[in-house]
């Protein structure tokens, strides 16, 4: 049985959630906020840690190869766990997958790309969701977090967008964005952030019987 914390409701089954996002959609504000809501584990980057520290792996390595579909050798040389031996992205891939697939089988979980939908595909309670955004509000979005002009901003969501559908095409064999891939699209420019929030909440709940 899961405990209520602050902000969440009680919980007595595990349950996976997955969000895939445009860049500047504010996808992983709302991933956040709804882990917070419900008091449940919160997976982005804080994924990358947990895999190197179970795998003894160099987060570097994760890091570098992170939403990068690439077969190639990662250059590096990993002397901390096989000497010279070069691990290829798709062996990372693999050992993100399985740390992915034991914290499902463990507790509830919010995860944040990485492909995490259809590693989890077969995982009887999980909601699978891709946030989008109007370009404008895309752009105005990252702008302002990165500090940097519109016209850089764009170029930044052009490069990210494509290395992350890049990315989920190649170790999915689906379509990044594409409906029939999740169970619930939702542009925020529609509702604004809050609001959106509100309705994705209400969704997950409905989906999978929450109290």
């Amino acid at each position: 049985m899961y405990l209520k914390i602050s902000g969440g409701i009680l919980m007595n089954e595990k349950f996976i959630i997955t969000v895939g996002r445009q860049l500047g959609s504010g996808g992983r504000i709302i991933a956040k906020e709804l882990a917070q809501i419900l008091g449940i584990s919160f997976y982005d980057k804080e994924l990358i840690q947990r895999v190197s520290a179970e795998s003894g792996v160099s987060s570097k390595f994760f890091e570098k190869a992170d939403e990068t579909a690439y077969p190639a050798l990662t250059g590096g040389l990993l002397t901390d766990f096989f000497q010279d031996v070069f691990l290829s992205n798709e062996s990372l891939f693999q050992l993100q997958s399985d740390v992915i697939r034991k914290i499902a089988e463990t507790e509830p979980a919010v995860f944040v790309g990485r492909c995490a939908d259809y590693i989890l595909r077969d995982h009887p309670r999980a909601v699978h969701l891709f946030i989008s955004a109007n370009i404008d509000d895309r752009v105005e979005r990252v702008a302002k977090y990165q500090g940097i002009s519109a016209e850089k901003s764009l170029a930044l969501i052009e490069k990210t967008d494509k290395k992350r559908a890049s990315f989920y095409n190649f170790y999915s064999n689906k379509t990044w964005g594409a409906a029939k891939s999740y169970d619930l699209c939702i542009n925020t420019s529609a509702l604004g952030m809050d609001a959106t929030t509100d309705f994705v909440l209400d969704f997950i709940r409905k989906k999978l019987n929450l109290k």
